[in-house]
């Protein structure tokens, strides 16, 4: 079994109430893939309506899930760890088909997102309140702790598997049911990964999988349902502040995490081998597209030539081609849109009179691809640096001291990730602290782990995912009041 084959053509449809079923009126939209622009295959389209019944099957299915012991709701979890870790080749170029990325890259992503289904499956069962006498005698305090309720999900296309894995796991050992909604042009891996949970045990209607070309028609309908306690949403930060304004009239709990505009400081003390191999960890990671890629590189004057020239000898030796192939490297980004956006990115920063080192432009070829890119001298108020950018592009200004390089950092509305390489002790410590940003990687380009809080400030989101901190996002507090006598 590989790739497509994972999900039957019975499962290229809605997972509604432990069913697979069509769409209203037999609708479907088509999975493309952006390596040559064809059409890998179709999906069921959910309308509102079909949403709507997912919902009515999570919220009949919560108060037995609630009920379930912790222990067996992590038991099923483990089932579909161990179940994904034996089909981690499939997922991968299963991935790599619907969304660029290389087989060796999207391998890695099952394991990273495998690991939410086992952390979970642990913490299942440490969910626990507190007892204690009141402080003035006379009565006891008990708090409980209680599954929210019903969520929606909302995951992006750039990690397919591990941004679902992140949500459905924490919310699946609290006790919670779930309507998702996958990104469109990323479905497939969501399918699969349903068909995966039913198999490890999950019981119908604990997990409904609502594919649409309708995204915010279905969102804005389900969010103005009460039965739905909570929403996960990771996305743009346009989207994000959409949610919060409709999550408004029904109070719902909120998990956001936005986008992101990530500096990577490289000080004159720091090891450059080091900081290039970490730069092209940070940068390259799904070819760029990733909230937590460095976007904005700051480097120190006196090596900032050196850096620079060492990081673009590194990218410009990179391979472009379709993720599935052997020796590519680099795989398309997601569709035109993110072609051009990069592409007009570019454009603007050598107008500003940037110098391009490598790349710099789209090969002529079919699919959505973009050269690896290195700039020196852009200018600080160039678009590239304040913009998200989405692509394999290294946009690299320089400073003088580190005052200037910490205000420059935080000079941003975002505030998700943030990477730095010095061999200072001191400053280490000065900047985890001064550093507005909700994840500071020091000396390393890699910061995604299941065991660490995942999220932003600011712009960037709220609440956190994975870690001890993910389950309390699916968690409400109950406080009892008891007589002492």
């Amino acid at each position: 079994m590989s790739g497509l084959d994972l999900i039957p053509e019975k499962q290229r449809n809605l997972f509604v109430g432990g069913a697979w079923r069509e769409a209203s009126q037999g609708r479907r939209f088509d999975v493309i893939d952006p390596a040559d622009g064809t059409v890998l295959t179709s999906v069921a389209d959910a309308s509102v309506a079909d949403a709507m019944e997912a919902l009515d099957a999570a919220a009949a299915a919560q108060s037995a899930w609630a009920r379930t012991a912790p222990r067996e709701r992590g038991e099923v979890l483990r089932r579909a760890f161990e179940l994904v870790r034996e089909r981690a080749d499939d997922f991968a170029e299963l991935m790599s088909l619907e969304m660029g990325k290389t087989v060796p890259e999207a391998r890695g992503e099952v394991s990273y997102g495998n690991e939410f289904f086992r952390w979970f499956s642990e913490e299942a069962v440490r969910i626990h309140g507190r007892w204690m006498n009141d402080p003035a005698g006379g009565s006891r305090l008990l708090t409980v702790r209680k599954p929210v309720g019903p969520c929606l999900f909302v995951t992006p296309w750039n990690f397919p598997l591990a941004m679902g894995t992140r949500k459905i796991a924490p919310a699946v050992a609290a006790g919670c049911t779930m309507v998702v909604k996958p990104a469109s042009q990323t479905p497939l891996t969501m399918l699969a990964l349903a068909g995966v949970l039913a198999e490890a045990g999950l019981p119908d209607g604990v997990l409904n999988v609502v594919p649409t070309s309708e995204a915010g028609a279905v969102s804005e309908a389900l969010q103005g349902d009460f039965r739905l306690r909570k929403v996960s949403f990771t996305g743009s930060t346009g989207v994000g502040r959409t949610m919060v304004r409709q999550s408004a009239d029904q109070l719902q709990r909120l998990s956001l995490e936005l986008g992101g505009n990530a500096p990577f400081l490289v000080f004159a003390d720091a090891d450059l081998d080091a900081a290039v191999e970490g730069a092209m960890v940070a940068k390259m990671r799904n070819m760029g597209e990733a909230c937590t890629a460095a976007n904005r590189f700051l480097v120190e004057a006196s090596v900032a030539e050196d850096f620079a020239h060492r990081l673009a000898e590194r990218m410009g030796g990179l391979r472009l081609g379709r993720g599935q192939d052997d020796g590519v490297d680099v795989g398309p980004l997601i569709d035109e849109k993110a072609l051009e956006s990069v592409g007009r990115l570019v454009t603007a920063a050598v107008d500003d009179g940037a110098r391009v080192l490598t790349g710099g432009s789209a090969p002529e070829r079919a699919g959505f691809f973009y050269e690896p890119t290195v700039l020196l001298d852009v200018s600080p108020s160039s678009a590239i640096n304040t913009e998200e950018i989405f692509g394999p592009v290294a946009p690299i200004t320089t400073f003088e001291t580190e005052e200037e390089a910490v205000a420059r950092a935080n000079d941003t509305e975002y505030g998700l990730a943030s990477y730095a390489y010095t061999r200072d002790l001191a400053r280490t410590i000065r900047l985890a602290e001064s550093l507005d940003f909700g994840m500071v990687g020091i000396n390393t380009g890699l910061i995604s782990n299941a065991a660490a809080p995942f999220g932003g400030m600011k712009a960037s989101g709220v609440g956190r995912e994975g870690g001890f901190e993910g389950i309390e996002e699916y968690l409400e507090t109950t406080y009892v009041a008891l007589p002492a006598g």
